[in-house]
């Protein structure tokens, strides 16, 4: 069943065309920090907060960051957990994602079944998601042994999308990794989107609102950014993020109308 906050980004998607997510890590944030920055990028237009790490964090800590956040906020907060520790019942919504290339198999099920009774006891949402490390995957692709997706595989990414919507998956997710050197290719974005008719998300490596415009161009719905906003000004680099997200799609709707 599609619940509030999966509706609400349903509904975004379709009338903007596509999205942005601002990803905050709370293990590198202090509370008043993490507040500050949802504000900020709440302001700055995003569509929703995503909390979570690659590495670990005290379940304590995570429930006083989400809080902070919601205190700041009236966009939907979501977790983005790498693991059951990273579950907390203050959020709206949970990522429920398997990491579809991972070598481990506690990464694309054991976690999960040992997350669904707690998820379902704080009464979460859960989202269903397929996950897809690419490139070099950064941390996140160590700490869920991933086998990366080579920049140039793009048909191997898309085989995979593919099949995160026949297993019922009601979003893909190409990451290339916190901080990132490269983002997700064009041409592996636009490969996807050829394939998959399930909303797209891509992260990892975006830092300019060229690279969003680009992705957005090749077919992402939405666009996640994370250590770009912790350095300061985070409203001001939201809001060109978000700028380059509308661009294309609006500009895309006005020639179709023509």
């Amino acid at each position: 069943m599609v619940g509030r906050v999966e509706k609400y980004l349903l509904k975004k998607v379709r009338r903007d065309g596509a999205i942005h997510m601002t990803l905050i890590d709370p293990e590198k944030l202090s509370l008043e920090s993490a507040s500050h920055i949802a504000r900020e990028a709440e302001s700055g237009q995003t569509a929703a907060i995503m909390v979570g790490g690659s590495t670990f964090v005290s379940t304590p800590h995570l429930d006083d960051t989400i809080r902070a956040i919601k205190n700041a906020v009236s966009i939907p907060v979501i977790l983005f957990p790498n693991n059951v520790t990273g579950i907390s019942k203050y959020a709206d919504a949970i990522w429920f994602m398997s990491l579809l290339n991972s070598l481990d198999p506690y990464f694309i099920v054991g976690a999960q079944v040992l997350a669904a009774p707690l998820i379902r006891k704080f009464g979460i949402e859960a989202i269903p998601l397929g996950y897809i490390i690419v490139g070099q995957g950064a941390t996140v692709g160590i700490i869920g042994r991933a086998s990366p997706i080579p920049y140039d595989k793009p048909e191997l990414a898309a085989a995979h999308a593919l099949a995160a919507q026949y297993l019922g998956m009601r979003f893909v997710y190409l990451e290339a990794g916190s901080g990132a050197k490269q983002p997700v290719p064009n041409e592996m974005v636009r490969t996807v989107r050829k394939l998959v008719s399930i909303p797209l998300i891509v992260g990892g490596g975006i830092k300019k609102g060229a690279q969003v415009k680009e992705k957005v161009d090749a077919g992402a719905d939405v666009i996640v950014t994370g250590n770009v906003v912790e350095g300061g000004e985070t409203r001001g680099k939201v809001k060109e993020l978000v700028k380059h997200v509308k661009w294309y799609r609006r500009a895309m709707k006005q020639l179709k109308h023509r």
